[in-house]
């Protein structure tokens, strides 16, 4: 009849109908207690107990309006979902108590009667009011004393500590880069930000959030670099001079020990202090040459023709190919067998033998069009979520996977023991598999064997790690949900890089959810973005952001996957910058199968906009990345101990205040330095190049740094230097 959730669905940036807000109380803020209750309901009562007196009454009354109520959010990325939050709106009910105070414990629970006159009770729910105060647990601090003195404080509740704060001195002349991948900002001072595993369904800069956020930083300055490193997996929060100039406040949500630890790595250029932190969290493990050739992909490629009609138009153009994702190949409710396979339900993992492909199906032959594609030069890469669907309601091998993960405890739990639901928009309502145990990674994983061991698959793209949602759940490695969530996407790409491995393939996993732990496993790429000239500079800055923390291959859809296709400009000059960042990917969202097509293929690009300048402009960039290739590979080889191969001009050149002015300009590895054109109607640009000797890579010229210079810049010739000693040596990747 009525529900009440404390802490809601777990959202980190929403508050749901049915939960307390604000869900952990400060001493002297009055709480809105809220409930989600049937049609039937007429009338809810609160009962609220202030430290065992007698009950106070607080009538509830019925709300309207949005389900979820967020600032300035979109409310999720499906229309449903906003639909289902207004639904949910229409029966809630909300009451405000009296302000809480500190030192007294209060219950309350909810009556509710229909319009016949029956109750129905809700269970006991307490709360405490919280305090800041100057004591409280332990903060660890490790490897540096620059915790302003004073400026520690405790938030603790009746049962304990809930939060420390603390705050670093920032001198003048600090930059403070990283994070994780970082859409806003490259420089984050003067901001406020947070560390949260999160699904932003595009516009990511805008709204400050980040599918890939790390506890660690660094602070650069003109004498020597340190980094930070908050040693934790629950949620921090920064203020990054935003409040106090000068000064770095960091907020860390506690366990039930109330202690903290921070590394603080002193002094030395960024790459020493990036090197410490991966000492710490786990290093980069060398990845094929192959992935730094193009990559292909499309939602709507959901058969076999399709995919071999688009690797043939490849081929046609001339357009070389290097590897090629396919996302729509699955049943899409196992996500292990090829869509149309025709196969009996087991309790064991199927061999490619259990399965039939019928001629006339979507994938008559899978084996053979891996088989071909390889041939061709061509690795393939299939698409993963780590859910098991349960609506609609599972049947035939999924029915078979959903009971096994149940009966077996396989799942991640809620703190009553039950299994975990997707809160989430996304596939809402599935399972999902505790890929924190090794025993669910290995038969989790085992489902999808025969795809490495028999159809030959050379990677996985390893979408959606972001459905955690909820402080206590609870994980089979100890952890509950405030320390555990953030760690599942790092469980996730390391069990589909175990499972490639097991098979004697290179642990190629292509992921957009992180944390700290993830730089370990495989390639990353930006996420969901539109196409258009803001999303390209924000994905420019997730770039730099991310490798500044560690990982080393990264890339982006260039010029975004969603929305009507780029115009030619757009398109190209992402494409410009994105072969000369570490992964070259196209890619574009599912959009019905409606005409015209949305395929972010060259071909279709030149259809759409009627631009001849599209094909051979391409075809021209991926034939130097081509050349590229190997200089990539011995580059990437060099960073899994060192400066990452897609940095900020910073990390070269740290005493330079100048490189500051130019944040979307990077290096590609110790030679090339990149000035990617990121706004239309330009024919050339101002770039600043550090000291040094450098040259024009297209036309031979030799222009001396420590200054700004004017760069010409044609499409087919995006801004890229070389430094001068490694001229002789790259000179003929750009000779084509």
């Amino acid at each position: 009849m009525i529900r009440h959730r404390p802490f809601g669905s777990g959202h980190p940036y929403a508050v749901t109908e049915d939960q307390r807000v604000p869900a952990r109380p400060l001493a002297g803020e009055a709480v809105e207690l809220r409930v989600r209750a049937s049609p039937a309901v007429a009338s809810v009562v609160c009962e609220w107990v202030t430290d065992g007196g007698a009950p106070l009454e607080l009538a509830l009354a019925p709300q309207g309006g949005p389900g979820a109520r967020e600032a300035g959010a979109d409310g999720g990325h499906l229309a449903a979902a906003q639909a289902r939050a207004a639904r949910a709106a229409a029966g809630s009910w909300a009451v405000r108590t009296p302000p809480l105070e500190a030192g007294r414990r209060y219950a309350y629970r909810f009556r509710a009667a229909d319009g016949e006159g029956r109750t129905r009770a809700s269970r006991w729910f307490e709360v405490t009011a919280a305090v800041w105060g100057a004591a409280g647990g332990k903060l660890d601090v490790r490897g540096g004393d620059r915790v302003v003195p004073g400026s520690v404080r405790w938030l603790a509740d009746g049962d304990g500590p809930l939060r420390v704060r603390f705050e670093l001195e920032l001198r003048d002349g600090e930059h403070v880069v990283g994070f994780g991948e970082r859409f806003d900002a490259v420089d984050q001072r003067g901001r406020e930000l947070d560390a949260v595993v999160f699904e932003q369904y595009k516009a990511q800069g805008a709204h400050g959030r980040t599918y890939l956020p790390m506890p660690f930083a660094l602070v650069v300055g003109a004498r020597a670099t340190w980094g930070l490193h908050v040693v934790t997996s629950r949620r921090t929060w920064y203020d990054v001079g935003a409040s106090v100039p000068g000064r770095l406040r960091v907020e860390a949500e506690l366990g039930p020990d109330g202690e903290l630890a921070v590394e603080l790595y002193e002094g030395g250029a960024p790459a020493d202090v990036l090197r410490r932190f991966l000492d710490d969290v786990g290093r980069p493990e060398e990845l094929p040459s192959w992935v730094f050739r193009l990559w292909a992909s499309g939602n709507e490629w959901n058969t076999q023709e399709r995919v071999m009609a688009e690797m043939d138009r490849h081929r046609e153009h001339r357009i070389p190919v290097g590897a090629l994702v396919i996302e729509a190949w699955s049943d899409e409710t196992t996500f292990t067998a090829f869509r149309g396979a025709r196969y009996e339900a087991s309790e064991e993992p199927h061999r490619l033998a259990d399965y039939t492909f019928p001629a006339d199906g979507p994938w008559p032959d899978p084996k053979g069009m891996v088989d071909e594609l390889h041939e061709r030069g061509v690795k393939v890469l299939l698409w993963q979520i780590p859910l098991q669907k349960t609506r609609p309601h599972p049947r035939h091998q999924a029915a078979v996977d959903a009971r096994q993960l149940v009966e077996r405890g396989y799942g991640v739990k809620e703190a009553d023991g039950r299994p975990y639901r997707n809160r989430g928009w996304w596939f809402p309502l599935a399972l999902m598999p505790d890929l924190s145990s090794a025993r669910v990674r290995d038969w989790w994983t085992a489902k999808r064997a025969y795809l490495v061991d028999e159809v030959g698959i050379d990677g996985f793209k390893t979408d959606g790690g972001e459905h955690a949602w909820g402080h206590d759940l609870r994980y089979a490695d100890g952890r509950r949900g405030d320390d555990g969530n953030g760690l599942f996407p790092v469980h996730y790409a390391r069990a589909f890089g175990d499972l490639l491995r097991r098979h004697g393939k290179a642990p190629v996993t292509f992921s957009r959810a992180g944390f700290a732990g993830s730089q370990a496993h495989g390639a990353f790429w930006a996420g969901d973005e539109d196409s258009t000239w803001e999303a390209f500079r924000s994905s420019v800055r997730a770039g730099i952001t991310a490798s500044a923390c560690g990982i080393v291959y990264w890339g982006w859809d260039l010029a975004g996957f969603s929305g009507p296709v780029p115009d030619a400009e757009l398109y190209l000059r992402a494409a410009g910058a994105a072969a000369f960042m570490p992964i070259m990917q196209y890619h574009s969202e599912f959009n019905h199968h409606r005409t015209p097509i949305r395929d972010r293929t060259p071909w279709n690009v030149a259809a759409q906009t009627g631009d001849e300048r599209v094909i051979p402009v391409f075809r021209r960039l991926v034939e130097v990345r081509e050349r590229l290739v190997p200089y990539l590979a011995e580059q990437a080889r060099r960073a899994l101990d060192g400066a990452p191969l897609m940095r900020g001009l910073f990390f070269d050149h740290p005493g330079d205040p100048a490189v500051w002015r130019r944040p979307l300009q990077f290096k590609l590895g110790d030679a090339l330095l990149v000035a990617p054109v990121t706004d239309p109607d330009v024919s050339e640009i101002s770039a600043y190049l550090p000291e040094g000797d450098w040259v024009d890579v297209w036309t031979g010229r030799p222009i001396g740094g420590g200054r700004e210079v004017v760069l010409p810049a044609p499409l087919d010739r995006p801004p890229v230097l070389c430094a001068a000693e490694r001229w002789p040596e790259l000179s003929p990747v750009f000779a084509g």
